[in-house]
């Protein structure tokens, strides 16, 4: 990586590597605490569109070289060095076609699996209105072609997992459904993780009751299911508001009369996490409107 290609990352996704959030932001820029050093009030800016910071506190800013230079009092090419050791997807998909992503090649190494604890993983959470369902969650660290990256993981059947951040999406390991046994007669099915955390987020006030979980962890999945469909007396279905999401129900319809599409809570949104996502937003915009009163 040269200093061209490090400086086209946007610097939100160096800072997030780092375990650095922004404290607001629109489209145009985003704020953060100065990240050299302790401040109560934040005096970092970027600017998105010139992939630029300043740090007005002591008046100095440039591209991402300069910040890591600072950042990490180094020389230009030992940032260099420090970049190609790191992940940043934005990166990767402008050399790599996206769907090597999907599922990685075999050399890569797990090496630590511990609860979710990383500031920026637990914000992303909070920005999907999740944070709560961590119990099925799992921070994962690894290596692929000796370069740390590390992630949100949820676990497969066959023993993968499936990587999510803010910036990227992958399968370590084999690709496989995830599959949640309660002994219930029911089962509802999702399409991805993001979906079922947060159904369970919103799950009593839906007054359900209790069911087996199956997540697809990809729709292209939904064809390895069928036999595990027979014993349910009862299956709800909560994919996307798609064609991938009415081919997904077509294809179980098919396959046995007991379900219920359940896209109908939702039906005014891409999919479950975006109607918890904004529904969310506009119940906290008018708390806040009528606090202010």
């Amino acid at each position: 990586m040269n200093c061209k290609q490090f400086n086209s990352i946007p610097l939100e996704e160096v800072l997030f590597s780092l375990g650095h959030l922004p404290t607001k932001q629109n489209e145009k820029e985003a704020w953060y605490l100065n990240p050299f050093a302790s401040e109560s009030q934040a005096s970092f800016k970027i600017n998105k569109s010139l992939n630029y910071w300043y740090l007005f506190s002591e008046g100095i800013g440039g591209n991402n070289t300069d910040f890591m230079r600072k950042y990490l009092n180094a020389s230009v090419s030992e940032v260099l060095v420090w970049a190609e050791n790191h992940y940043f997807s934005s990166f990767q998909k402008q050399n790599v076609p996206y769907q090597k992503f999907e599922n990685l090649p075999k050399n890569y190494e797990i090496i630590e699996i511990k609860n979710v604890q990383h500031p920026a993983l637990l914000e992303y959470l909070r920005e999907r209105k999740v944070q709560n369902q961590t119990e099925f969650l799992k921070q994962i660290h690894y290596q692929n072609n000796n370069k740390n990256y590390f992630g949100i993981g949820f676990k497969n059947d066959s023993g993968g997992y499936e990587i999510r951040n803010k910036y990227s999406k992958i399968c370590l390991g084999k690709k496989d459904v995830t599959t949640i046994k309660n002994g219930s007669d029911s089962l509802r099915i999702f399409e991805g993780f993001f979906d079922f955390l947060s159904f369970k987020t919103i799950e009593n006030q839906l007054a359900k009751g209790p069911s087996d979980y199956l997540i697809l962890n990809s729709v292209s999945m939904i064809q390895n299911i069928k036999n595990s469909l027979e014993k349910y007396e009862n299956i709800e279905l909560y994919f996307d508001n798609d064609q991938a999401g009415n081919r997904a129900v077509e294809i179980i319809r098919n396959e046995t009369k007991r379900i219920e599409d359940c896209r109908v809570l939702y039906s005014d949104f891409k999919d479950l996490n975006e109607y918890l996502t904004k529904k969310t937003e506009e119940v906290q915009k008018q708390y806040k409107s009528a606090f202010k009163r």
